[in-house]
């Protein structure tokens, strides 16, 4: 185990700032993934972490001790790539095994790791295969396996199941946190993918521009977003937003939406605000204190559940139900107390 920290880190390639004075200290075994649309910066930080990017301004500490002038065979990290990087013409074992070689370590000594290691991810009747012969999935497991074989302080993942289908990519998810946890070790990882980022950290860091939008466990990223970005962000399907112009707002603590007026006494509006609801906390009954009548435009089947899209007054309204729909218009109701606020800069007010 290790701990981590980064110090004001900054990156910019030409005029372009990718990184923007970026501070975050991980703990000892934590799993952190670093989430955010493309062009974000997340895969530019793991490669400064590593070692294949440098740093233009700031610290990078593994240990206590700064690591950016480190080569990085030195830093004690492995690095796991969304394109696997497996030499076609090796078998699994000597690519698991190649990392080892370089740094020299005794034939007996790697023949244990790469077997551990493929013990470890239940892989030890592929270990004379080539790459071409092994699945997606496969192909991921030997990359991984390569990186464990270093024994590393830290594990890098950049994006490692975007090439994988969405039965594999779930099955990964699964292997991946049982590694954590059997390991006990860091790991730093990168996705867009929200699910991805829900489903395995303990916490989640939410990127954009190269700014920390908010850093906190999936729950606090989910309940308590700071901000629209990470409201939109995180959950799915998104949180719905309705832009509620000045022209609706009745007086300091009420505002009118539609047909209904919605009072928050601890609260003081004073220009154009931003509501929030989640489409889960939408429901098809009118039993809550806030009814809307939407007109449906899409049902998507999933099965047991079902994401509707609709309209109210050009306003997209997501709804996640159980239920069977079966009218093009739909009386649909939800409750003050999941209401989200955000004020004219977007930034979270309740």
């Amino acid at each position: 185990m290790a701990s981590i920290e980064l110090k004001n880190i900054q990156k910019s390639f030409g005029s372009n700032k990718v990184i923007n004075k970026f501070d975050i200290k991980i703990n000892d075994g934590e799993f952190i993934v670093l989430v955010g649309p493309s062009g974000c910066g997340k895969s530019t930080l793991l490669r400064m972490i590593s070692g294949l990017e440098t740093v233009d301004k700031g610290e990078i500490y593994l240990d206590n001790k700064i690591i950016n002038n480190l080569i990085p065979s030195k830093r004690e990290i492995a690095m796991v790539f969304q394109s696997y990087a497996l030499y076609p013409h090796m078998s699994v074992f000597e690519n698991m095994a190649f990392g080892l070689k370089m740094e020299k370590i005794s034939k007996s000594e790697i023949n244990q790791k790469v077997n551990n290691a493929a013990a470890t991810l239940q892989i030890e009747d592929l270990l004379e295969r080539k790459p071409k012969q092994l699945s997606g999935g496969q192909r991921q497991r030997v990359a991984i396996g390569r990186a464990i074989t270093r024994s590393p302080k830290v594990f890098l993942f950049d994006e490692p199941l975007s090439n994988l289908d969405a039965a594999l990519r779930s099955e990964m998810r699964v292997e991946i946190s049982k590694l954590h946890k059997k390991m006990n070790s860091n790991i730093i990882y990168v996705t867009h993918d929200q699910v991805e980022a829900m489903t395995l950290a303990d916490r989640i860091v939410v990127l954009n521009k190269g700014n920390i939008e908010q850093y906190g466990t999936p729950n606090e990223i989910y309940s308590d977003p700071n901000n629209i970005f990470v409201a939109e962000f995180i959950g799915s399907p998104k949180m719905n937003i309705i832009k509620i112009n000045k022209e609706y707002i009745v007086n300091s603590n009420t505002f009118q939406l539609f047909n209904n007026k919605i009072t928050f006494n601890n609260l003081k509006f004073e220009d154009e605000i931003y509501m929030g609801i989640r489409p889960e906390d939408i429901s098809l009954e009118s039993n809550r204190e806030i009814q809307l009548e939407v007109k449906i435009d899409l049902v998507e089947n999933l099965g047991f559940e079902k994401i509707i899209y609709s309209k109210i007054s050009n306003n997209q309204i997501i709804i996640k139900s159980s239920k069977n729909i079966n009218n093009d218009l739909l009386k649909v109701s939800f409750s003050k107390e999941n209401v989200f606020l955000f004020n004219k800069d977007k930034n979270r007010i309740r």
